[in-house]
C-alpha cells in the first residue's frame, strides 16, 4: 500500500488560502486544555455563569462534569426551550454518489475498500427526490463521497438545483471547496454547508488520512469560512468523536464554531455530534471511550456554550437516545434515513458509508416528537 508523502499541513496549488488565524487559535487553545485539571468547583461555576466563557465550556467537558450530568442536562434543556421553543426540525440525507479518492482508515468510502460504487444520474436523483418528498419533509442534505472526478462541482450543483424543486431547504455535505465553488452551489439553491473535521489533532489527522485531498488538514478546517465567503447562509461543524480524545475534539469543535460566528455574525451555526460507527468490511470499529453518557455531556456543553446554535442528533445513535436528546439539547433530527446510494426509490445501487441505528420512517419520528409534547417542524423559512 502506497501512502502519500504530501505534507498534511501544506495547501496544494488548487486550494484557496484564506490564512491560518482561526486554525492557529484553535490549536493553541487545544494545547492548553487539560481536562483532568478541572474541579467540581469549576463545573459549579460554569453552571452558575450568566454567559458561558471558554473556561466554563472546558469545565463542562471535563471528567469532573460527569458527576453533574443531571444539572448540566437541566440547564441545557432550559436554553434549548428558550431559544427554539418546542420546535424540532426534521430532515433527511440523500447520498447521490459514494466514489472517493481519499484513503481514510476509519471510513467505509475509503478508496481501497471493496464496496459497490455508484453515482446517480439525473433521472435517478429526481426519482429519489420525488420519493423522499412524499414523506412531507421540506429539508434535504445532499451527500457524496469525496471524489471531484466522479462527483464534480457541476454535478453536485445540478443535483442541488433539482432538489430545490422539491425542498425548501437544501444543505450539502461534500468535499471541501474554494469559495468560488461554494458560490456556484449557493446560486444552485444550497442554503448551508456541513463539514466534519474528523479530529482537530493534526498529528492524529495525518495518521488517519493517508492519501487524497482530505489529507490536507488546514484546507478542511477552513471550509466553513470559505463557504460563508461564497454566500452560504449557514455552516455546520463536527468532529467524529472517538478518533482521538473526544473532550479535546469537542472543545476544538465548539471553539471553531464560536470563532467563525464572531468573524461572521450573520452566519447560522450548527453542530453535528457523530460517534464512530462500524463500517463495511470492519464491524469492529466503535467509538473510543465515548459512551452515551459522554455523548450527552458533549451535546449539552455545546448547547450551554452556544445557546442559539442548531444541534443535530444522528441516526448513528439508537432510537431511545435520540428521543431523549431532543428533549434536552438537540433541536434537529434526521428521519426516514437510508444511507445506501439510490435506496429510497429503488433497490440500492451502491454501498453505505456506515451503519445506522435508527431506521424509523418520517411518520414514526414525527409522531414520537408529538408524543413528547414537542412540535415537529418541516421548515421554518419563508422565501419571498
Amino acid at each position: 500500500m502506497k501512502f502519500s508523502k504530501t505534507d498534511h499541513m501544506t495547501l496544494l496549488p488548487h486550494m484557496q488560502d484564506i490564512g491560518d488565524e482561526i486554525m492557529n487559535e484553535i490549536l493553541q487553545e487545544r494545547a492548553k486544555f487539560k481536562p483532568e485539571n478541572f474541579t467540581a468547583e469549576d463545573v459549579r461555576a460554569a453552571l452558575n455563569a450568566k454567559i458561558c466563557t471558554l473556561e466554563n465550556f472546558k469545565a463542562l467537558l471535563s471528567p469532573a462534569a460527569s458527576d453533574f450530568i443531571e444539572e448540566i442536562a437541566h440547564l441545557s434543556m432550559q436554553k434549548t426551550r428558550a431559544n427554539f421553543g418546542a420546535n424540532i426540525n426534521l430532515f433527511t440525507p440523500l447520498y447521490i454518489a459514494n466514489h472517493c479518492d481519499n484513503l481514510c482508515v476509519y471510513c467505509g468510502f475509503n478508496s481501497q475498500n471493496k464496496i459497490k460504487r455508484a453515482k446517480l444520474d439525473e433521472d435517478e436523483i429526481l426519482s429519489e427526490l420525488a420519493e423522499i418528498s412524499k414523506s412531507g419533509l421540506e429539508e434535504i442534505l445532499i451527500l457524496t463521497g469525496e471524489s471531484e472526478e466522479n462527483s464534480s462541482v457541476a454535478y453536485i450543483a445540478r443535483a442541488c438545483t433539482l432538489a430545490k424543486r422539491y425542498f425548501k431547504v437544501v444543505g450539502v455535505e461534500v468535499y471541501p471547496l474554494n469559495s468560488s465553488d461554494y458560490a456556484l452551489l449557493h446560486e444552485s439553491g444550497v442554503d448551508y454547508v456541513t463539514v466534519f473535521q474528523e479530529t482537530y489533532n493534526p498529528a492524529k489527522y495525518e495518521r488517519l488520512h493517508l492519501a487524497g485531498n482530505k489529507r490536507i488538514f488546514p484546507y478542511r478546517l477552513n471550509a466553513q469560512e470559505r463557504a460563508l465567503m461564497g454566500g452560504m447562509r449557514g455552516v455546520g461543524f463536527a468532529a467524529l468523536l472517538g478518533l482521538d480524545d473526544f473532550r479535546l475534539d469537542a472543545f476544538s469543535t465548539g471553539l471553531h464554531a464560536s470563532l467563525v460566528q464572531k468573524k461572521y455574525p450573520h452566519a447560522e451555526i450548527a453542530f453535528s455530534c457523530p460517534r464512530l460507527r462500524p463500517i463495511i468490511n470492519n464491524s469492529r470499529i466503535n467509538p473510543r471511550d465515548v459512551h452515551e453518557r459522554e455523548l450527552l455531556q458533549v451535546i449539552c456543553a455545546y448547547r450551554i456554550f452556544m445557546p442559539t446554535a442548531s444541534i443535530t442528533i444522528s441516526t448513528r445513535e439508537r432510537a431511545l437516545f435520540r428521543d431523549n436528546a431532543i428533549k434536552i439539547a438537540a433541536n434537529k433530527i434526521s428521519a426516514g434515513v437510508n444511507v445506501g446510494i439510490g435506496a429510497h426509490s429503488k433497490e440500492k445501487k451502491g454501498d453505505e458509508q456506515f451503519e445506522i441505528e435508527d431506521a424509523r420512517c418520517v411518520d414514526e419520528i414525527y409522531n414520537m416528537i408529538k408524543a413528547q409534547g414537542l412540535e415537529p417542524l418541516m421548515s421554518e423559512y419563508i422565501y419571498v
